[in-house]
């Protein structure tokens, strides 16, 4: 068990997902948890001391903020998968060329199973490919790091199509009622300047990002889940989604959008929140960009 691990299982905890808070208050909600009394047939919790407690969380948020360096406890693909590793990527690739982008957002693991055996040109997964994508799917993502809840269970969830409206000249979908409502309304607060980037996500979907992620940092897994969420794991699949300044580009997924008026007026309203702040203890970097819906 890593050290990371070891210290959530000693404040008898399964993760620290649903904490958000600043350091400080982070600090004192850490220490509230080692305080309270064992449960009814669970091994006594000792008492956390302050400084490992701030040891532990100067570590998170220095991780965060190098989220685009190689540390020294990253997990990286094991050799002996690299080459199903790359054939996987590239045969996701071809299904998400072949469909079209917002297509290929919505589509369950059993439809990319069942489309790559209908085309000759993508050709069907593997045995071994599709056990490889089971393996990442399953995998323990807090050993890479990543301390976010797993939001999809199954494998094989579905988007219900028709819960879901594409939005005009963005190439994505958002769930029809909260998240639909809520990008409506910060159009109408902030200008037609501000555009959506990436709306909903199947697990197939987050399962390329995060290869493709992957293979940019070399193979190392831990450093492409500070970037993206690993399957499963992305509120994308709920209701989520990503926005932007028109013409920015792929600045959009940086810190550049924060510096941008668009960025400034979404703040000023109030009622915007983001899923990953720059003091966040999912183990993520800074997205200014991701619109906390669910």
């Amino acid at each position: 068990m890593n050290r990371r691990r070891h210290f959530l299982a000693s404040m008898g905890l399964a993760s620290l997902a649903a904490v958000t808070a600043p350091w400080r208050s982070l600090r004192d909600d850490l220490l509230a948890l080692s305080k309270k009394p064992a449960k009814k047939g669970h091994p006594p919790v000792s008492e956390t001391p302050a400084r490992e407690l701030d040891a532990e969380i100067k570590d998170q948020l220095y991780t965060v903020s190098h989220f685009d360096q190689d540390l020294k406890r990253d997990i990286f693909l094991p050799v002996a998968d690299q080459a199903v590793f790359q054939r996987v990527l590239g045969r996701l690739g071809k299904i998400q060329t072949h469909a079209g982008y917002a297509n290929f957002s919505l589509m369950s693991f059993d439809e990319m199973l069942k489309y790559a055996r209908s085309y000759s040109v993508i050709e069907a997964f593997s045995a071994d490919e599709t056990r490889f994508m089971e393996k990442i799917f399953f995998h323990d993502a807090h050993d890479y790091g990543f301390l976010g809840e797993k939001v999809i269970s199954s494998l094989t969830a579905k988007v219900v199509k028709k819960d879901t409206v594409k939005i005009r000249h963005s190439g994505n979908y958002l769930f029809k009622g909260g998240s639909q409502t809520v990008f409506e309304r910060l159009k109408k607060d902030v200008g037609d300047s501000l555009v959506l980037t990436s709306g909903v996500r199947s697990v197939v979907k987050q399962m390329y990002l995060f290869l493709a992620k992957a293979q940019k940092c070399n193979t190392n897994l831990s450093r492409a889940s500070r970037s993206l969420a690993p399957p499963g794991h992305s509120y994308h699949a709920l209701g989520d989604f990503d926005v932007g300044k028109r013409g920015l580009g792929v600045l959009n997924f940086t810190s550049r959008f924060a510096q941008t008026e668009e960025y400034r007026k979404l703040i000023r309203l109030g009622y915007v929140s983001i899923r990953y702040t720059k003091d966040n203890y999912f183990g993520v970097r800074y997205e200014p960009w991701h619109i906390k819906v669910v």
